[in-house]
């Protein structure tokens, strides 16, 4: 009996395993089937004619090509990707982008004990100067950009009036053209007739400004002692490029302003623009830090004197540097001489 009931089941087993055999091609057959049918066009559309184009002996190969094509169409003809700029260097400098101006402390004039008008020239020949006029940032690109912008106003320094007899009062506006007119002397072209090739006349055209010729800057400051605080400071009032003009045709010898910029409008537009340094990239030192924290060398060429001379008037040569070294010890005195031990 246990042989008849082995040998039975030995048979359904075979049986079940020869028909799960038979079904698994018949699978792969509907498969293939699936996969090589292809879709009618509808009713009422025409073929795709890039599809069919090159059709032939060589169709299978020709209906290809296109499908490629059309892979290629959609990555190149989608919505392009804006450029994105690398990072030049580790680190992003906003410091200096978003600098505060650090106002002065409020002055009255009751706790003026000492004041006294210093007139002095930067000249940017000087080695600890040379960063004011470097390429990469120059100090008079900045005021220049800022005047085309309207940021800054620049101010004539033509005086002779009774208000302004120095003509660094900042009484008259100039105009960006004026400006920039201000710092080039203008060229005489004479105007030719073009029939007879006679000359019949002349007239000016606005010289060209080379910011490489520009070599001196102007400071207008007040030292001012404040019994309130017990400090005595230098406040810059007004700053000017200083240049060469012609006169009649002869250039003049003596520096003249070409400008004056009210310096506590610029100090905002000075504050956010980083002053190039010769030893370290990252001092972080702006123009205005450079005006605020006296990071400049200069010589004076006045002071405020009943006669309202300059130091060139009662002084010659070599004695102009000794007479402006004597007002600045005098300056310093002042200051030490307040204080008893």
């Amino acid at each position: 009996m246990k042989t008849r009931f082995l040998v039975i089941a030995l048979c359904l087993l075979c049986s079940l395993s020869f028909a799960q055999s038979k079904k698994k091609p018949a699978a792969k057959k509907k498969v293939q089937a699936k996969t090589t049918s292809t879709k009618k066009p509808a009713a009422g559309r025409k073929p795709n004619n890039t599809l069919t184009a090159g059709a032939g002996a060589n169709g299978g190969a020709a209906a290809q090509q296109p499908s490629v094509l059309d892979t290629t169409r959609k990555v190149t003809g989608g919505p392009v990707k804006p450029f994105d700029r690398p990072l030049d260097g580790y680190y992003k400098k906003t410091n200096i982008l978003s600098a505060k101006v650090t106002p002065y402390a409020n002055l009255r004039e009751s706790d003026v004990a000492f004041a006294k008008r210093i007139w002095r020239e930067i000249d940017m020949r000087e080695k600890m100067n040379q960063y004011l006029n470097s390429p990469k940032q120059r100090l008079i690109d900045i005021l220049l950009a800022a005047i085309d912008n309207g940021e800054l106003t620049a101010f004539d320094p033509t005086g002779g009036t009774v208000e302004d007899p120095n003509g660094d009062g900042f009484s008259k506006p100039l105009t960006a053209v004026q400006a920039h007119g201000k710092l080039a002397s203008p060229t005489v072209v004479d105007i030719i007739d073009p029939k007879t090739g006679d000359k019949t006349g002349s007239h000016e055209v606005p010289g060209e400004f080379l910011a490489d010729s520009l070599i001196k800057f102007r400071i207008k400051e007040d030292w001012v002692f404040d019994r309130q605080r017990s400090i005595f400071e230098p406040r810059i009032i007004g700053i000017a490029p200083l240049v060469k003009l012609k006169v009649s045709g002869v250039v003049n010898n003596e520096y003249q302003p070409a400008f004056w910029i009210y310096f506590p409008d610029a100090r905002q537009v000075l504050a956010v623009k980083e002053a190039v340094s010769r030893n370290n990239d990252a001092t972080g030192l702006s123009f205005d830090d450079v005006f605020m924290k006296r990071l400049f060398t200069s010589y004076i060429v006045k002071q405020s004197n009943d006669k309202d001379e300059r130091i060139r008037d009662y002084a010659q040569g070599i004695d102009k540097l000794y007479e402006s070294e004597n007002i600045k010890k005098k300056l310093m005195d002042w200051e030490l001489n307040l204080w008893q031990y």
